[in-house]
């Protein structure tokens, strides 16, 4: 008896594995250390990916996009991070925090006018959320939008925004209300080029230093209202249920990384001889790997049920939290358990498994701590 065959849709996403990691193997791995050194951006990367589909996965042919479900695109993020977490999160941001919120948010027009340059790559989305006081804490946002005439006026700046010097367009949280309100807060649509709009510090990361990260300033920044995205008011709400398809995202992020500490080190273990034989075959060794295989699979399980839970449109919410929280800390723990495998050569940056070390730990970070996950989730079952 046959139990299982493959599906056409099987098949698609085999084709989109293959094309995004032959991609990656050839563009991005020969580069990942000189742009790590530099923290640089890679610009014209973005752009090639643009061109090969993948910068608007998940939005509609209609607006230039791929059109394609969170399966696929947890299959894209998961190989780009195999072999660079940094772009993997930039490729995530773009995708899911900026171009997600303007799909899922945006009038017609405002779509058509900016979705294809998105999914193009002619334009770099940035989403910005966080400021140095707000964390976790978003509602304490001080940046404010104050209405004008046809425009608001923003001022304020925000922190930790991906593609914050290089981004052409930018989502940003602003304050319209009452502060701590969640009814106090918008979404605007600004443009880089605005007066009053400029980037500020670029922040010096530990890891994925190839994803830019820098602060955003609004100096009296003028915006036209026809950039409001929704209603005014509506702005923290969107930007909670984008956050739930972000640590999708993420998920799928700490799984690539996972990934590919993983498999270096399967490779290391194979190749290093210690006492006359790999140092596979000892079992302080063999059950590292065999613990690292086991709570990746785990990790992938979590993450593709959240994209299943996405694609037929019902709550994700706990179900991304635990994703997003789990394959973090996985992440981290496998890229440990790497370099301790690599002994005295993990620790350095001929090989590969310090990086996936470095780049793991944000992932437990951003868009949402490992602490604000488990709050998420509890908040979920004590319902």
């Amino acid at each position: 008896m046959q139990l299982h065959s493959e599906t056409p849709e099987d098949e698609n996403r085999q084709l989109v594995r293959d094309m995004v990691r032959e991609f990656a193997e050839k563009n991005i791995r020969p580069h990942v250390m000189e742009w790590d050194e530099a923290q640089h951006f890679p610009v014209e990367t973005f752009k090639a990916m643009g061109q090969l589909g993948i910068m608007g996965l998940l939005v509609p042919e209609t607006y230039g996009g791929a059109g394609l479900g969170y399966q696929e695109y947890v299959d894209v993020i998961v190989e780009i991070a195999r072999v660079c977490g940094g772009v993997g999160l930039s490729l995530a941001a773009h995708n899911s925090l900026c171009t997600g919120h303007i799909l899922a948010f945006g009038n017609e027009d405002q779509k058509r006018s900016w979705l294809p340059r998105l999914t193009g790559a002619e334009w770099i989305g940035a989403w910005a959320l966080t400021e140095a006081g707000t964390g976790s804490d978003a509602l304490g946002m001080a940046t404010t939008a104050v209405s004008d005439g046809d425009c608001y006026v923003v001022n304020g700046t925000k922190n930790w925004i991906t593609h914050g010097q290089s981004g052409d367009i930018v989502v940003v949280m602003v304050r319209t209300g009452e502060k701590g309100r969640s009814q106090g807060v918008s979404a605007l649509v600004v443009n880089k080029g605005m007066p009053g709009f400029v980037s500020g510090k670029k922040e010096n990361k530990l890891g994925m230093r190839a994803s830019e990260t820098t602060e955003l300033i609004f100096d009296n920044c003028r915006v036209p209202k026809a950039n409001l995205l929704g209603r005014e008011g509506e702005g923290f709400k969107q930007a909670m249920q984008v956050l739930e398809g972000g640590r999708i995202s993420i998920a799928a992020l700490a799984l690539g990384i996972a990934k590919g500490a993983h498999e270096a080190a399967v490779r290391y273990a194979k190749e290093r001889h210690q006492f006359g034989q790999p140092i596979a075959n000892f079992q302080g060794i063999s059950f590292k790997l065999a613990d690292m295989a086991t709570e990746i699979e785990a990790a992938e399980l979590l993450t593709r049920q959240a994209a299943d839970r996405k694609n037929r449109g019902v709550s994700v919410v706990k179900q991304a939290a635990m994703a997003k929280y789990y394959a973090s800390e996985v992440a981290v723990k496998c890229a440990t358990e790497a370099v301790q495998i690599f002994g005295g050569y993990g620790y350095t940056k001929d090989f590969p498994v310090e990086k996936y070390y470095r780049d793991a730990k944000l992932c437990t970070i951003g868009e949402g701590t490992s602490e604000i996950q488990k709050l998420v989730i509890a908040r979920e079952i004590l319902k």
